[in-house]
């Protein structure tokens, strides 16, 4: 299987069958094997049966369902786990992207053979929005941007659901996400890895059936919390040398006082000075040993890597030893 498309469904019943004929239609001139995955994730609405019956009609659709809501994480990690093809392609059910693109992510998979992931990014130069929701808008683009800084490889949009992977940068993660942070966790996970992350212009456009599932204050937490993570220095260096500026210049003033005969003894100025300054310090401290922690994390992640190799060589290993083993034992029994 040279592709897979991976689309989870939450109550999409407006739009699963023209998502799929969308998808489907970009796929007129594509000489691979491909195949769609479209997850249901606990949907309330007919969205199953719909699927069920596209599946029914159509040899490249598979569908995974699962009965109780769980998130976007979870749906897609079983799409992931089900999917077969070298390259793996993950866009939402409302198509807030043309599936034109998906085009465009394998070009440059096939050009760049050095590339891992490929995102599609509105935020970058090139592209653009269309018909979003202004809140929504400036949420995503502001959150887009403190991720920027936080993220090593300066990347403009980090935070959607249009990807193209290669299989093997999955099959080396081990994902934990239940909800939309999960383009964050892959993210950084990769990036740890060394794998090589690549942006292509893309126009973002909004939802024009059923209901979108953006919440405001999860998405802004799940970003604050990733920008702390994978930089812990942005918030304890901060607050760490605003409290060292903060009691150096009280200390100045005390000094002023001090040579211009003003200075109370015992005066409780003097305490407080110090104590922002040796508070200060701790703060500082608290922020280099998270620096460490980020580091242990990433050789974690590195032996996570190793491990999941070590373990598909063995069940391979153990796979082709029973292969040959089988002839020779229906021979026995002839």
């Amino acid at each position: 299987m040279d592709l897979s498309i991976v689309i989870p469904m939450f109550n999409e019943a407006e739009n699963a069958e023209g998502t799929i004929d969308r998808v489907k239609g970009a796929f007129a001139s594509f000489e691979g094997t491909y195949e769609i995955i479209t997850v249901n994730d606990g949907s309330n609405d007919s969205t199953l049966e719909i699927l069920k019956k596209i599946e029914s009609e159509n040899r490249e659709v598979k569908v995974v369902s699962y009965p109780q809501n769980r998130g976007r994480g979870v749906a897609l990690r079983r799409g992931f786990q089900k999917s077969e093809g070298e390259i793996v392609v993950s866009i939402d059910a409302d198509l807030s992207y043309d599936p034109l693109y998906i085009l465009d992510f394998l070009e440059a998979l096939k050009a760049e053979q050095d590339i891992d992931l490929v995102l599609a990014s509105p935020y970058m130069p090139g592209g653009g929005t269309e018909g979003v929701p202004p809140l929504r808008l400036w949420i995503s683009r502001w959150g887009n941007r403190i991720l920027r800084f936080a993220m090593a490889n300066r990347i403009y949009t980090s935070t959607g659901i249009f990807r193209a992977y290669r299989k093997r940068v999955l099959d080396s993660l081990e994902l934990e996400s239940e909800g939309k942070e999960i383009h964050l966790e892959i993210l950084s996970k990769a990036l740890a890895l060394g794998y090589r992350v690549k942006e292509i212009p893309a126009v973002l456009k909004g939802r024009r059936k059923g209901r979108s599932k953006f919440k405001f204050k999860k998405t802004a937490l799940s970003h604050l919390i990733f920008s702390l993570f994978e930089k812990p220095m942005i918030v304890f260096g901060f607050l760490g040398l605003l409290t060292i500026g903060i009691g150096f210049l009280i200390g100045l003033y005390i000094a002023y006082l001090r040579f211009t005969g003003e200075l109370t003894p015992g005066r409780p100025l003097i305490t407080f000075a110090l104590l922002l300054i040796l508070g200060g310090i701790q703060i500082l401290s608290f922020g280099f040993i998270a620096l460490q922690i980020v580091s242990l994390r990433r050789e974690i992640l590195r032996i996570q890597k190793e491990n999941l190799e070590l373990r598909k060589e063995i069940l391979s290993s153990q796979t082709e030893a029973e292969d040959e083993v089988s002839p020779g034992r229906k021979k026995e029994n002839f």
